[in-house]
């Protein structure tokens, strides 16, 4: 270890704050950063509130200067059904922020190879979540706009930081911008929408909160057929799917959840939620109550919100090329300009290069690529024959 700067664990309630609070004081001066609520960051690092801790494990770290000075932070883990479905075994970093500094990166990158070593990992990828893919996952190296909710946003040198380490690029994940406002534009659309409901066994529904048993269970059902055969991606229970529905429950727009159906079977959903970094961009992290009050009053009575993040889409591979997703976001235009509905604005989040269908898709709304994010990945055995992810039909 340099002399220069030292490695510290978090182990406590005061190193976790200096943890969440040294990327606040990187990115003062950036109009473009929005603080994450401490809630969502802690709760991934909280074992009885992250399943990945089951199989699983994560330790943080914080680098200092030789003025006791915090200068970067990093996160390390694994979870075991998540990395051996890998060619290699592969644990991940993130929560990654350092200043313009290849040594200090080294530092954290070089203790993160060590400590996946010891636990049979050969390999990490970076920047990533110790969770789920839909938040915390890349590094931006386009787009440098405001972040969507739980998205990652980081100065352009981080790339830098990564591939001189000896990160290659794994895979590239897309973020499209659609307007909404006015409605679908695309001809083809319309077309594969008008082709798709000559046949009656199919219908789609917006969201009804009485019937939320029922959705997660379909949610369940639909995203462990359309998603289960995504590299990294784990199969769901009820619990979990009900799990997030309820947590969606205090921001979402009912309009914006749709589920899609043939012959009542579910075969499809497509839920978008609000952006809350508009709203709580000078909340400085907290979500204490009188924060909870502003962002219910901001949302809810204001609604001077008018953007929508697209969380999650799927369609079950039986019903995939058959016109469903031109339904289902025409079933959604119809809803969403009934009057009162204030968002004008999409961003399709998390499209992955390796996913060609869904990108066309997109283009086909009218989405236009606002911001790229790169998942690196590093090989331990730097013999080994790198590979970018396989791409999907």
């Amino acid at each position: 270890m340099s002399k220069e700067y030292f490695l510290s664990e978090v182990k406590d309630k005061k190193s976790a704050e200096e943890f969440r609070n040294f990327s606040a004081q990187l990115y003062k001066n950036d109009k473009h950063w929005v603080r994450p609520l401490n809630i969502e960051i802690e709760k991934i690092f909280t074992p009885d509130k992250n399943k990945f801790f089951r199989t699983g494990d994560a330790i943080r770290w914080i680098v200092y200067n030789n003025q006791n000075r915090p200068v970067a932070r990093m996160a390390t883990f694994y979870e075991k059904n998540t990395a051996n479905k890998n060619e290699q075994p592969t644990g991940g970093v993130g929560f990654f922020d350092c200043i313009d500094n290849q040594q200090v990166a080294n530092i954290l990158f070089d203790s993160a190879k060590s400590w996946l070593i010891e636990r049979g990992m050969e390999a990490m990828d970076g920047p990533v979540n110790f969770g789920d893919r839909d938040m915390f996952w890349g590094c931006l190296v386009d787009g440098f706009y405001e972040p969507i909710y739980n998205m990652p946003y980081n100065f352009l040198y981080y790339n830098k930081l990564f591939t001189n380490y000896g990160f290659k690029d794994y895979f590239k994940q897309y973020t499209y911008h659609i307007k909404i406002a006015g409605g679908v534009r695309s001809q083809i659309i319309h077309e594969k929408a008008k082709r798709l409901h000559r046949d009656p066994g199919y219908r789609f529904d917006i969201l009804q909160w009485k019937n939320i048993n029922q959705y997660a269970e379909e949610f369940m059902i639909i995203f462990n057929k359309a998603w289960a055969k995504f590299p990294g991606v784990k199969l769901i229970k009820k619990a979990h799917a009900f799990a997030l529905l309820n947590s969606l429950k205090s921001i979402i727009e009912q309009r914006a959840v749709l589920f899609g159906y043939y012959h009542d079977e579910p075969i499809a959903f497509f839920i978008m939620v609000p952006d809350l970094n508009p709203i709580i961009r000078n909340f400085n992290g907290k979500l204490h109550w009188f924060n909870k009050l502003r962002l219910f009053f901001r949302l809810k009575i204001l609604k001077n919100n008018t953007r929508l993040i697209g969380l999650i889409f799927g369609v079950v591979p039986e019903h995939q090329g058959k016109g469903v997703e031109s339904g289902i976001i025409m079933r959604f235009e119809q809803e969403a300009f009934k009057g009162n509905f204030s968002y004008t604005d999409l961003e399709m989040n998390w499209i992955g290069d390796f996913n060609p269908s869904m990108m066309k898709l997109a283009e086909q709304i009218g989405g236009k690529i606002r911001k790229t994010h790169i998942t690196y990945r590093y090989l331990f055995d730097r013999t080994k024959e790198f590979k970018r992810a396989t791409k999907l039909n």
